[in-house]
């Protein structure tokens, strides 16, 4: 999904009301949060790094030649006879330097970001998105059921997750359906108004399931929550 998430504090200040009026028709939770990234891919930029210093350590060892010939060259032909250590140091330090070289240049962050497959990145965000739910508003709960909108900036990610008692009532088209109007409007550059859609989607999904008892109270906070 190719988006850009732009929230406006009016956007933000839309979510909450969202929130507020879809939890007054159930007894169950609705969460937003929104992460700058859901993964740092640390392991991504060790992963480009190695495959560049094997794929250094190939090219040196197909063409060794040519690249002992231009080591003469630079060295005014004083060394011309090439023992097997020697070679094999010059490869070890020309691996060393490529891995190393890689490895800083991804600590650029969107470059690194670019070089990440995009099942690995929907798989993190998932990952992360199930964290956050369990621990923002599962564990948070008394003898209720949640549903938590996640939206992830870096890697152009959203997720709905629900609990199971939610989960178990309710077929995968209908939360389907509800992150097709939040991409929508994220892909058209309205990502507070695909957020109050979702919202109100969820909204009538829980209040179907689980409606709004007196005595109810408000558990979680109505605001978007960013980390």
């Amino acid at each position: 999904m190719a988006a850009k998430f732009i929230l406006t504090e009016a956007d933000r200040s839309a979510v909450s009301a969202a929130v507020a009026r879809a939890e007054e028709q159930t007894a169950g939770e609705i969460v937003t949060i929104m992460a700058d990234r859901s993964d740092q891919y640390h392991d991504v930029a060790l992963w480009w790094s190695a495959f560049a210093a094997f794929a250094a350590l190939a090219v040196l060892g197909w063409f060794s030649p040519f690249y002992l010939a231009l080591i003469d060259r630079f060295t005014g032909g004083w060394q011309t006879d090439w023992h097997p250590g020697e070679v094999l140091g010059l490869a070890l330090v020309a691996v060393v330097l490529k891995f190393i070289g890689m490895y800083l240049i991804l600590l650029w962050k969107p470059l690194r970001l670019a070089l990440v497959p995009g099942a690995l990145k929907h798989r993190r965000v998932r990952a992360r998105a199930v964290t956050s739910f369990k621990i923002g508003a599962e564990r948070r709960t008394h003898g209720r059921t949640g549903v938590m909108i996640y939206l992830s900036l870096a890697e152009h990610r959203a997720e709905i997750v629900a609990d199971e008692a939610i989960s178990s009532q309710v077929p995968p088209e209908v939360w389907g359906a509800a992150m097709a109007s939040l991409i929508g409007e994220i892909r058209q550059g309205r990502a507070g108004h695909g957020l109050v859609l979702a919202i109100e989607a969820v909204g009538a999904v829980l209040a179907q399931h689980f409606p709004r008892a007196e005595g109810d109270i408000n558990e979680l906070p109505d605001r978007l929550i960013e980390v």
